[in-house]
């Protein structure tokens, strides 16, 4: 398997090194000659383009794409246009109707699209979502995601779109289902322009509630997934990769029922290996991948619908 991948930044760095390792690192675009000079001293057997457009006409079957999300539409498009596979990181477009416009070309055209949602191959939340799945914790009522931090701050998109769209990926996952009502609520109060903490809230079918709290304003770093069901409580922490099962809830004559809690499950933290790994096994098998386009379009649907909630909250409407 040939794969190029077009951006060597922040986390294009991590898919070189991944895919490296994975022996299917055939080409790198990155248009800062420093850039590509750095990686050419650690990996010279790979092939280097100052551009993504003349790497897309070479003999590469596939492109991972970890660029700025504002160029995500235009690199992939041109990358389906040309017969690759696309691996496509988070957020999939700053839109809904690129992201239709790519799940469109890719199907059309038979090829791969699968999107960057990370969380979605943690050992730990694939635990979850069988745990879940088996009916053990009971009805569910509740999600609780917090993902807060001291972060790097974005000067185009807001919180939700550059922390939240992990979580809303893993709600979709989790519970199977859109949302059918959404509200929200945000601050800014670094830039006029751009939401640093916000509070979204999704009512699902069935009754599910959820609740996100995304903020790169935020003195300790808090990665965590709480949820409350009739048989008891699951804690998430994605930082320690560690699953707690508490035993514990109200009962219908609304006594405490409190028999301790227990670790359940404890994951490896190597959700990149398994998720390219899965995307080279999509393209050899041309099986869907668990984080394709179409549900990648989903997410961003759901940024965009809490995106005009927000604009209203922020001029009162």
């Amino acid at each position: 398997m040939r794969v190029g991948v077009i951006g060597a930044g922040h986390w294009g760095k991590n898919l070189i090194k991944t895919l490296d390792k994975l022996g299917a690192l055939a080409a790198i675009a990155e248009p800062i000659e420093a850039t590509r000079a750095k990686f050419l001293e650690i990996y010279p057997q790979v092939t280097f383009y100052d551009t993504y457009e003349t790497m897309l006409t070479t003999e590469v079957e596939a492109v991972a794409i970890a660029t700025p999300a504002y160029t995500h539409y235009q690199i992939a498009k041109a990358a389906l246009l040309a017969g690759k596979d696309v691996f496509l990181e988070k957020p999939m477009t700053l839109g809904s109707r690129e992201a239709e416009d790519l799940v469109r070309l890719a199907e059309e055209r038979d090829r791969i699209l699968m999107v960057g949602h990370l969380l979605l191959y943690q050992s730990a939340l694939n635990w979850v979502k069988n745990y879940l799945s088996d009916g053990l914790l009971g009805k569910i009522f509740s999600l609780h995601q917090e993902r807060m931090d001291l972060g790097r701050a974005q000067a185009v998109e807001n919180v939700l779109w550059s922390l939240g769209v992990h979580d809303l990926a893993v709600l979709l996952y989790l519970i199977g289902e859109k949302p059918i009502e959404l509200t929200i609520c945000g601050q800014r109060a670094l830039q006029p322009g751009v939401e640093d903490d916000v509070y979204l809230h999704l009512l699902f079918p069935e009754g599910i509630r959820a609740h996100l709290h995304n903020s790169w304003l935020w003195p300790e770093k808090r990665r965590r997934l709480t949820i409350i069901g009739s048989k008891g409580m699951l804690v998430y922490d994605e930082l320690q990769q560690t699953v707690v099962l508490h035993d514990k809830g109200i009962n219908g004559d609304l006594t405490n029922r409190d028999n301790g809690e227990k670790l359940v499950f404890k994951g490896d933290g190597e959700p990149l290996t398994r998720e390219l790994e899965h995307f080279l096994a999509c393209v050899e098998t041309r099986k869907k991948p668990i984080s394709d386009g179409r549900n990648g379009l989903e997410v961003i649907r759901i940024l965009e619908q809490a995106s005009e909630l927000l604009a209203k909250f922020e001029t009162g409407i």
